[in-house]
């Protein structure tokens, strides 16, 4: 372990042996790396876990300076656990680099081995580091699809987790990809609008820029193609707090002479590269499928929104997209590229396994208390809400901030908004009630429905190899 400081915080970096398949926890092995954050003052202090699970899929935590953002509040009352999900940051990445090990194989042994990284072996590795690192439940928050985990924490291993808090990721349990995206097309062709109208000027700028792409190969800085439809995704940006003053300024002057500018060759590149996050890509539509096939989801259903049609211009504003993985995407990528065979498969598997048990969480025990935006973007407000409701106890707040937590630029630590997310009520439980709670397995109370496949002994109600029990 490296521990070092920033002003007013004590970081520890910490990594930890998980195994790549829970359901092989003596096969081959990954590492999962994770930072605490704790207040200098109170670093001493016997204090509760907080753990912190990421938007993405396929992004690394934040990396802190100091007590900035939501970590100021935090850190009054926790010592924070900032995890880099399996995949991403400094734990054991999955990219092109390190799956080209297995090209040999074949994509079929890339896309097996892709299968791994998706919210329920997330949840079990972070029921592996808890039990390292204390006996007692945890407090988690989750992050858009960091609070996507959160739910499958409760679902199938609740005994894990004292609180829950989850911003602006309240999934749909039984909504299908289908059905994600039928929702999201919606929510884009609403911000568009809304775009427009702020900033009229725009649709003639995005149409010169369409116009141009349609009669010429132009190619960003790292050789993918920029084609209209590349150009479209953009709009990814219109989910944010300031995502429409970002998408105006881009656009604001995109040529130089006759020519697309250097700038806006490169500010699109930013937008459009997967470097940061491959498995973002590799993993979206992923994250939403249970026991079907995604398809390529986003591509099928965009056919039902013609607003979106590349080829419909004219009088007609450009409609930009949203949060959504095309094929061309994985084509078009250099750092996807190697991986297309293997994303292609994956969008053809049809036997992924349960995400969320409605069962479970109809009973839930665990205090929880969830911010959803009210023209969210990217998750939408009619998924989730029945899915506040499904959940026992679950205490929501519906804003339109989007600067809380996760959408833009947090709202600053104290204000009446912040404190207000954060505030979940905590009624006093025994241990023995915290251990009485529905698991996996258990076919009474909350166990109930479908039969799940069968869970590793770290999410079971057995001591785990020598761990601490809870």
């Amino acid at each position: 372990m490296i521990t070092f400081r920033h002003p007013g915080t004590v970081l520890t970096d910490r990594f930890f042996a998980v195994p790549l398949d829970h359901q092989r926890p003596d096969g081959e092995q990954i590492e999962v790396f994770a930072r605490e954050v704790v207040a200098a003052d109170k670093a001493d202090t016997d204090l509760p876990w907080l753990l912190f699970l990421q938007g993405g899929p396929g992004f690394g935590a934040q990396r802190p300076k100091g007590r900035d953002s939501w970590l100021n509040r935090a850190l009054e009352d926790y010592r924070v656990l900032l995890l880099d999900q399996r995949g991403t940051g400094r734990s054991s990445p999955a990219n092109r680099k390190t799956l080209a090990r297995l090209a040999a194989a074949g994509p079929q042994a890339q896309a097996s081995y892709l299968t791994h990284f998706r919210a329920d072996s997330i949840v079990l590795d972070a029921e592996l580091i808890r039990r390292e690192l204390t006996g007692e439940p945890w407090s988690v928050l989750g992050q858009s699809f960091g609070g996507m985990c959160t739910v499958t924490y409760l679902s199938f291993a609740p005994h894990g987790v004292r609180e829950a808090f989850i911003t602006g990721g309240l999934p749909g349990l039984t909504a299908t990809p289908d059905d994600v995206y039928r929702h999201t097309y919606r929510a884009v062709a609403a911000k568009n609008a809304a775009h427009y109208e702020r900033y009229p000027q725009d649709a003639d700028v995005a149409r010169r820029v369409a116009d141009y792409l349609d009669t010429r190969e132009v190619r960003l800085p790292d050789g993918a193609p920029l084609t209209v439809r590349a150009f479209q995704s953009a709009g990814m940006m219109l989910g944010q707090a300031d995502g429409s003053h970002a998408l105006h300024y881009l656009l604001e002057d995109p040529f130089a002479g006759d020519e697309l500018s250097d700038a806006f060759l490169y500010a699109m590149m930013d937008q459009l590269s997967f470097a940061s996050g491959p498995l973002y890509a590799l993993l979206h539509e992923a994250c939403y499928a249970q026991g079907c096939a995604t398809r390529w989801a986003a591509e099928r259903i965009r056919t039902e929104f013609a607003e979106f049609d590349p080829a419909v211009r004219g009088s007609t504003p450009l409609y930009f997209t949203g949060e959504m993985i095309y094929p061309w995407m994985i084509d078009a990528d250099p750092v996807l590229r190697p991986l297309r065979e293997a994303a292609g498969i994956l969008a053809e598997r049809d036997d992924w396994p349960p995400l969320y048990d409605p069962a479970r969480l109809a009973v839930n025990e665990v205090p929880a208390a969830a911010a959803v935006y009210y023209n969210d973007m990217y998750v939408d407000r009619e998924l989730s809400m029945p899915t506040a409701r499904a959940i026992r106890g679950l205490r929501t707040w519906v804003t339109s901030d989007l600067t809380v937590f996760c959408r833009g630029r947090p709202v600053p630590p104290g204000t009446v908004g912040w404190n207000r997310a954060w505030t979940v009520p905590r009624p006093q439980r025994s241990r023995r009630s915290h251990r009485a709670a529905a698991r996996p397995g258990d076919r009474g109370r909350g166990g109930g429905g479908r039969r799940h496949r069968p869970r590793p002994d770290h999410v079971r109600p057995v001591a785990h190899r020598g761990d601490v029990p809870r």
